[in-house]
């Protein structure tokens, strides 16, 4: 598995964490989850590979990921 791999991986699986959750409060916590823990290098690494590709990425995941982009470059262009 690549690293790139392995950053889908993990996020999917803290997406299955939340999974019971309410659609709009998994999507939340999963992407508050990964902006408290994942260094901004592993971010920026999991929004290229998305922009090329998101097959074996979950919805949720997804989803909560490109929320999180959005809030990411909205604070990098204050």
């Amino acid at each position: 598995m690549s690293h790139d791999d392995k950053l889908f991986y993990m996020a999917n699986q803290i997406g299955k964490f939340f999974a019971s959750t309410p659609h709009d409060s998994a999507v939340a916590s999963i992407a508050d989850h990964i902006a408290k823990f994942w260094d901004p290098r592993m971010r920026r690494k999991v929004y290229a590979q998305m922009a090329h590709d998101t097959q074996g990425l979950d919805p949720l995941p997804k989803e909560a990921l490109e929320a999180l982009k959005r809030r990411d470059s909205v604070a990098t262009s204050d």
